[in-house]
């Protein structure tokens, strides 16, 4: 029943709103377009490397701020940086690259992947930082190497497995 048909002093009932009204999580925008998994490998891929390369630097950003602007400790400042950068770019592929619903399974499989993907990542940057001069060129490519590292295993992992979740 629409709001014009409702009487002068009624109102919705619950139920009404359960199904068509019920609170979403916090999504992108990027497009109206229902979500799907029949993207094609070539795309998924080009928006996989446009996500990441703006998440990286989103990510390499915070971590260069932090450890060399505010001082704090190579492995601390790649852990927020990586937290920033792969929560940004889950929010981005999931909605865009692979275009998958909501989906508490895929979630914590996603969050499983992290885990995994930051013990890589920030176990590299420390390990290159540790052996390397702490200077922002050495960082740079530490960083590289250990997002590059990450990156692979992310895109085979989730192409493969997690947006195969329903």
């Amino acid at each position: 029943m629409s709001d014009d048909q409702l009487a002068e002093g009624e109102h919705h009932s619950h139920d009404e709103f359960r199904t068509q009204h019920a609170p979403m999580p916090i999504e992108l925008p990027f497009d109206d377009a229902e979500a799907s998994t029949d993207v094609d490998l070539k795309t998924q891929l080009v928006r996989f490397v446009v996500t990441g390369a703006g998440s990286g630097v989103l990510d390499f950003g915070i971590t260069l701020l932090l450890q060399y602007v505010l001082g704090a400790p190579y492995w601390l400042a790649k852990t927020v940086g990586f937290i920033a950068g792969t929560t940004t770019a889950y929010l981005i592929n999931r909605r865009w690259t692979f275009r998958a619903e909501p989906s508490r399974a895929r979630f914590i499989a996603v969050i499983a992947l992290y885990l995994v993907t930051f013990a890589v990542q920030v176990g590299i940057y420390s390990a290159l930082s540790h052996v390397w001069p702490e200077e922002i060129l050495y960082s740079l490519f530490a960083y590289v190497i250990a997002q590059g590292t990450a990156t692979v295993i992310n895109f085979a992992v989730q192409r493969i497995v997690i947006f195969k979740i329903r």
